[in-house]
Formats: C-alpha cells, structure tokens, sequence
C-alpha cells in the first residue's frame, strides 16, 4: 500500500518535472538559445528515429513571403482589375449578352462585326460595280436619260477582304445574264450605307460635261511630296501648345463627308496630337469618305456613339461639337453626366434657321458657343433673343485657317518648309503643276478656268451659276456670229468688185483684186488682235464635289436637266469628284466662285484657300463672304439669287477681259490671306475658348 501510494505520489511529480522540462526546452528553442551537446535535453530532444530538420529554409522562406507580401497583393489585384475590365469590356460591345454569358438559348453568331461589315462592304462594291458597267453601256447607247446611282470615287475606304471563288463565279454568272437581256432604265443600289442617291455624271458624255480627277498622282509626281510625308506641325511656342499639351480632348463628328465642318474638324484633331494631347473622336454619322483619312492620322474613333462615348467624355479636359447637328448627343451626354455641361465647348458651323430650332434647347446648357464670322454670330443670338434664351457666356467668334499642306503648296511660309522645300522652290513646282494639270484636262493657254467645290445642294447655288456661264458663253458665240458674218460680207464685197472689173485687162484687175483682198484680210486682221486681249478667252467651268454624301440628288438632277437643254454650254463644264487633294485644281484654276446662297456662306473655307493661291473670288453679297471678299480689291460681290445672275455673267465677263485684274486680285487676297487666315491665326483665337472651357488641373 504504502509503495502504491510513493508510486502514485512519485508519478505526478515525474509528470511535473516533465513537463517542466519540455516547457523549458521549448522556451529555449524558441528563444533562440541552444542547449550543450551532451545535456540531457539535448540528448532526448535529438533520440528520436527521425533526424532533425533544420527550421531555417522553411521559417526563411514565410519570412521571405511575410516581406513580400505587398507585392503579391498588388499583383493579384492587378490580375483582378484586368479580369474585370476585359469581361466589362466584352458585356459592352456585345450585341448578345446572354450569349456572351452563356446562358444564351438560341443558336449563337459565330460571325463577327468584321465579317458583318465584310458582307457589306462586298455588297456595296458588287452594285457600285455593276451600276458603272451599266452606265458604260448607257453612254454606248447614247440614252440621254440619267439612269445610274452615283458612284462614290475616291471617298470610300478600300476594303483588304477577300471573297470566295464561288461566290464570284455566281456574281459573274448573275452579270452574264444581265448584259444578255435588255438595257434596264435604273439601278437598285441595296447598301444600307448609302443614304441618298445621286445620278451619275459620266466621264465621257458631251449632254453633261466631262469627269476629270482627281489628280493626287499627279501631284505626287510633280511636287514629289505628299500628305503621307508630313510630321509634327505644332509650334511648341505658341500658347495653344503650352495649353493643350498632356490634355484628353474629345471631338465630336456629326459626320465624315468632305466638306468645311468635317475637315476643320479633322485639322483640329490633328495639330492637337502633334502638339501632345490624347484626341478621341466619336462619329454620330459616318456617311462620307474621311474615315480612311482618319486612320492615317492616327485619330482614335470612339466605335460607340452612347455609353462609351459619354464614359468617355467624361474623362476628358474638354468636349468640342463640331457641328449643329451634335445636338443630340449633347443633349443625351448632359442628361447622362449633368456637370460635364461645363466642359462642353460647341462649335456651330451652319448658319440656318432650320439648324437653329434643331438645337435650341440644348444652346443654354453648354459652357460657350463658338462661330466662324461675325455675322454668323450675330444672327444667332438675334434668333436667341427672339427665343427667349439666354446663354451661359458670351460666344467666341474663331474663323477658319488655310492648313499647313496646302499653304505649303501655294508657297506660303509654313511648319513644314525646309531647306529643300523653300517656298521659293514650291512657287515653282506649283507652276509646274498647274501646267501638268490643265493639260490633262485639256486646256489652253486661252482658257479661262473657273472653278466651284462644295456639297451640289440648292443653298450653293450651282445652278444659277450655270446660268451665268451660259449667258457668258452664248453671249460669245452671239459676237463670232457677228464676226463671222461680217466676213462673209467683205468676201461678198471682194466678190462683187471681182466681177465689176472684169471687161478690164486681166492681169491689172487680177493685181489689184488681189490686192484689195490683201487689204481687207490686213484690216480684218488688225481688228482681231485688239480684241484678243479683251474677249478671245474662253471659259471653262468646274463644278464639284461629285459624289459627296452631302450632295441632293434632285437638285443635281435639275442641273443635268440644264445641261441637256444647253448643249453649247455642256462642252464647256467639267465634273470632279470629291477629294481632299485639292491644291491641283487651285494651282490650275483662274478664278473661283462661291455662290451660296439665303443667308450666304457661314465662312467660306475654300474661299480663304482659293485666295492662297492667288485667284481672285467671285462671291455672294451675304454671310461671311462678304467679310473676306473685299469688292474691287480681292474680288467681286453680287447678290443672292436670279438677281444676281446678272452681276455674276458680268463678273465674269469682265475678269474674262481682264487679265492684268484677275493677278492683281490675286496677289492682294493673297496677302490677305498672310495676314489673317493662316493656322496660327486661328489657334491664337482658339486658346481663349481653351482657357474658358477647359477643366483646370
């Protein structure tokens, strides 16, 4: 009993001492401290069948990952983000959503948006391919009858994509079987694209004039430079580059055709990335040709017109709308994000009432209105005031600049001279290319040429110019009647005298009727030189642009129409399409037209241009034209409308006289054009309209 009880007592102590012993072991260890080799502890921690691991690799390692920790954590949350912006990303641009997610039912589209437009940019080369063969065909057929939809040349971006071999060989049977049968009397155009129709001005029909253009090879080959060469063109400076410089800007397309609102557009987004701002560009409508233009200049497109756009925008320093027409957007981006109202800078380009009750109730809610003349913006806030509505800020009047290639061309000092492209040396090469030009044209040295470029639409007033041409050219041909008919007369008169003397002797007679013909035919010839450096020029006019999207397709029928029921004056009228290669028909043309009319030109962008070049400008007597056309100086003005037929035929008729008046009009809108309408004209104006919109760092 009693060792039972020692025992018993003694296990509790051994059991203490133990424990104790590993607690202080384990106290060492962790502390840090080691125990003698020979100890007991050191001995009973180490008899084990396993051996002892070093702790150091395992603790060095999570001491290694406890240190580095933040790194992994940015890491993983990198991942993340990127995870979610490339599923958000996807959701957005997805047509189908549920399919995206996979919970889709139907079938899904295993298409792409690019095989989508693939289809349809075939599509659209197959019918305008077949509406020009049958357009050939026509003109075979000598059908006077306007029967094709226009083709748009030089405008649309040349699609890479292939089609499949049999896919051709069934379009080539289709077409097979179509030259077979009879002519037909139209052409259904089926792209979806093409909003209106316009019918085709042939390239070889004397009923309609002739198709010429355009001539960017021929400008590469002469001036041995092009577009596609340039490179930055900001002047670091200038305050507008200081301003814009590490700025996101967002301008705003209301579409991409080749005419003034686009194309300043275009220039805008260009000079403020070469002076180092991010530009994005959202395109409300892309009818037009400029997209191509776009890509080369590397202008990002914003391919959604809603959300994105306006996420967007709302990133950006500062939004400027390009147009009249951008009401809505704005209007949807100011209900979407009310407080970028305030970054919002737009400018109106058109000069309309019907343009004006568009956007009316969006004029109030941004931070300022810019306009191109004086007379543009009074007559807005003259509609404004009638309407009751009362702006933020005062407007900004910023006219339009000739840009750097084409005062570059005209042998105007610009940012892209060079020692080997002094403008002296481009005074020359754009002599030499107007030379080229006009004979590829087909002109002479006699030949006055007159140009007009813009959208063919009643408010530019082609019409009534052909009607002033007309009057001009059968005014002409009225006086050669006349000419002609006193010849004869004097023949008749030689004649008659002939026969008078003819019971004299022969040879006498035959002298002095010899020598009386002599005399008339001297005299005759001592007249016409004085009046061949008043009225032996002929005119010669060129309208474009063809194949605009802007163009009206009734309205270039009614100047077909014209054409036909004028002969004489179709052999004198030449068509060019659309083109931003311009500076050829400005360095072969003599005189240049603007003949807006209603409320007149808002600017007249090609009106400034024609003046770079030294043409003296043949304007309406309203809007901003007659702010840069100076009457008797620079040019010369008449009224809008049938009244000004009139004045415009004799305009015409004079500089057709007057040669020595055409250069001298010439040189001082030149100068004009130095001195108020080059780039840094414009971006000098611009930058307060920056410094009152623009968001503050």
């Amino acid at each position: 009993m009693e060792e039972s009880i020692n025992r018993g007592e003694f296990q509790p102590n051994l059991a203490k001492q133990t424990s104790l012993r590993l607690g202080g072991s384990l106290k060492s260890t962790l502390s840090g401290r080691s125990s003698p080799r020979n100890s007991p502890t050191f001995r009973r921690l180490n008899s084990g069948r396993t051996p002892r691991r070093d702790g150091r690799s395992s603790l060095g390692g999570a001491l290694w990952f406890r240190s580095n920790r933040l790194l992994f954590w940015l890491l993983l949350i990198t991942l993340w983000a990127y995870l979610g912006f490339f599923v958000q990303s996807r959701w957005a641009h997805s047509d189908k959503k549920e399919e995206f997610s996979g919970f889709g039912t139907g079938p899904r589209n295993t298409g792409s948006d690019a095989e989508q437009v693939q289809r349809r940019d075939l599509r659209a080369s197959d019918n305008s391919l077949s509406a020009n063969n049958e357009t050939d065909t026509s003109i075979a057929g000598a059908s006077k009858t306007i029967n094709v939809a226009l083709a748009k040349k030089g405008n649309d971006v040349p699609s890479n994509r292939k089609t499949s071999s049999k896919k051709r060989s069934r379009r080539r049977r289709a077409s097979k079987g179509k030259s077979s049968g009879k002519l037909k009397q139209t052409t259904e155009v089926k792209n979806s694209d093409i909003e209106e129709q316009e019918p085709e001005i042939p390239t070889a029909n004397n009923t309609y004039g002739v198709l010429v253009g355009p001539f960017g090879p021929v400008e590469d080959r002469v001036l041995e430079w092009s577009p596609e060469k340039r490179s930055g063109t900001c002047n670091r400076k200038e305050d507008f580059a200081r301003l814009v410089w590490s700025r996101r800007f967002i301008l705003i397309f209301h579409e991409l055709s080749m005419t003034g609102a686009p194309l300043s557009m275009m220039e805008l987004a260009t000079e403020l990335l070469s002076c180092g701002a991010t530009v994005s560009a959202v395109v409300l409508s892309k009818k037009g040709g400029l997209m191509s233009e776009l890509t080369r200049r590397r202008i990002k497109v914003v391919e959604d017109k809603a959300d994105l756009s306006f996420k967007t925008a709302m990133k950006a320093d500062l939004v400027i709308a390009g147009s009249a027409v951008c009401a809505s957007w704005i209007e949807q981006y100011i209900e979407h994000f009310p407080a970028g109202a305030s970054q919002v800078a737009w400018w109106i380009m058109e000069n309309r009432r019907e343009y004006f009750d568009r956007s009316k109730d969006v004029l109030d809610r941004v931070k300022m209105l810019v306009f191109l003349s004086e007379s543009q913006s009074k007559q807005w806030q003259k509609w404004c005031e009638e309407e009751k509505i009362k702006l933020r800020s005062y407007p900004e009047v910023v006219p339009l600049s000739v840009n750097d290639e084409l005062a570059f061309v005209a042998g105007i000092p610009s940012t892209l001279n060079t020692p080997s492209f002094s403008t002296e040396k481009m005074m020359e090469k754009r002599q030499l290319l107007r030379e080229s030009v006009r004979k590829e044209i087909g002109l002479t040295d006699n030949d006055m040429l007159v140009i007009s470029l813009s959208s063919i639409n009643p408010g530019k007033g082609q019409l009534l110019l052909l009607e002033s041409v007309s009057s001009v050219l059968e005014q002409g041909l009225l006086q050669d009647d006349k000419k002609m008919k006193k010849v004869s007369t004097m023949k008749e008169g030689i004649s008659t005298m002939a026969r008078k003397h003819r019971n004299r002797k022969l040879l006498p007679m035959l002298k002095n009727g010899k020598v009386a013909s002599n005399d008339i035919l001297s005299r005759r010839k001592q007249v016409l030189p004085n009046d061949k450096g008043t009225i032996q020029q002929s005119i010669k006019l060129l309208i474009g642009s063809v194949g605009s999207k802007s163009n009206k397709a009734d309205y270039v029928k009614s100047l077909l129409n014209f054409l036909e029921q004028h002969p004489n004056t179709s052999k004198s009228i030449f068509w060019t399409p659309a083109t931003t290669r311009v500076a050829s028909l400005y360095s072969a043309a003599d005189v240049y037209v603007i003949n807006s009319q209603g409320l007149g030109e808002t600017f007249g962008r090609v009106t400034i241009e024609a003046m770079a070049f030294g043409l003296p400008v043949l304007g309406t007597e309203a809007g901003g034209t007659q702010e840069i056309v100076e009457h008797n100086v620079t040019g010369l003005v008449h009224p809008v409308g049938h009244p000004g037929n009139l004045v415009l035929a004799q305009n015409l008729r004079f500089l057709l006289k007057n040669q020595l008046a055409r250069k001298q009009m010439g040189v001082e809108g030149r100068k004009k054009v130095q001195r108020m309408y080059l780039k840094q004209h414009m971006y000098k104006k611009f930058v307060e309209v920056i410094v009152r919109c623009m968001r503050s760092k």
